[in-house]
């Protein structure tokens, strides 16, 4: 069982590191500055990297240059189409979460959540404070939070006339199946269940085709859904995603290279990326040592 609670804490550290990256990405600051930034000592920020990501924080930041972005998009390129004919959700099977996506019924879209109930708590997790919600049908919300008065809120405006109920002993279940933390975790089924508009859907779908370690950009994904020269269109059904991290808006950036705007914060998605490609580097040292 990983200890979600000092992984979060770690998190945070992680946060702030990125955001001082960010304010001073022309002049490069030192790891030391780095280090500083967060609170730490070098001694102590490589520490905390290896609990966190189990690598080293200049390898992690490597991950976080637009030249990485940009060779990402590059290697990924037509991968939905190349899943798609695979009939596989990645390339590979070894990090494929199993996640399957039910849409609410017209019906049910109009009835708004009546009738349902929607289990919830707030639980630490790799990248933060997050609310995970839960109905009988499966997972229908994941989002982060800072501070836990606005996540009710949140659950309230996409499922209006659902019964909310305070379950964290239920929800904490999810918990090691949403966040597997260790590389060659076993993937295990999870069901998602979500309310949006057709075009929503198909954009979520197709976020699910997009495996760990790779990215798309919005030109690529609005083509593969049939709307070229929608990527607006995209990235609105992208912002409108319910469940975060599960539905992997996060892997995808603008085709220049930049990360761009995540709703559960710009630093977030690059702490999300950068761990995954972590996890993937791991797997692949793994299977080149077995």
């Amino acid at each position: 069982m990983a200890d979600y609670a000092q992984l979060a804490g770690d998190y945070e550290r992680v946060h702030r590191a990125i955001r001082f990256l960010e304010d001073n990405v022309r002049r490069q600051p030192s790891l030391a500055e780095i280090a500083a930034a967060a609170g730490l000592s070098e001694f102590h920020f490589q520490r905390l990297f290896g609990r966190w990501v189990g690598i080293s924080p200049k390898r992690f930041l490597q991950f976080l240059t637009k030249e990485y972005a940009r060779g990402l998009l590059d290697h990924s390129r037509n991968l939905l189409d190349a899943t798609y004919e695979a009939g596989l959700s990645g390339p590979s099977r070894l990090h494929d979460l199993f996640v399957s996506c039910e849409a609410v019924t017209p019906g049910e879209a109009r009835a708004r959540g009546e009738g349902l109930t929607v289990s919830y708590g707030v639980h630490p997790s790799p990248f933060g404070r997050c609310l995970l919600g839960v109905t009988e049908r499966g997972i229908c919300s994941l989002h982060f939070v800072q501070e836990d008065r606005e996540a009710v809120p949140r659950l309230k405006r996409a499922w209006p006339r659902a019964r909310l109920e305070v379950a964290p002993e239920l929800t904490s279940g999810y918990m090691e199946r949403v966040f597997p933390f260790r590389p060659g975790t076993p993937a295990a089924p999870l069901h998602l269940y979500v309310r949006g508009t057709n075009f929503q859907i198909q954009v979520w779908q197709a976020l699910l085709r997009i495996p760990l370690g790779a990215a798309v950009c919005y030109e690529d994904l609005a083509r593969f859904v049939g709307l070229p020269g929608g990527a607006r269109a995209v990235g609105n059904a992208v912002g409108d995603n319910p469940i975060a991290f599960l539905i992997p808006c996060h892997r995808v950036i603008r085709k220049m290279g930049e990360f761009g705007n995540y709703g559960e914060g710009p630093s977030r998605k690059k702490a999300i990326l950068g761990w995954e490609a972590a996890r993937l580097d791991s797997e692949k040292l793994e299977e080149s040592t077995a």
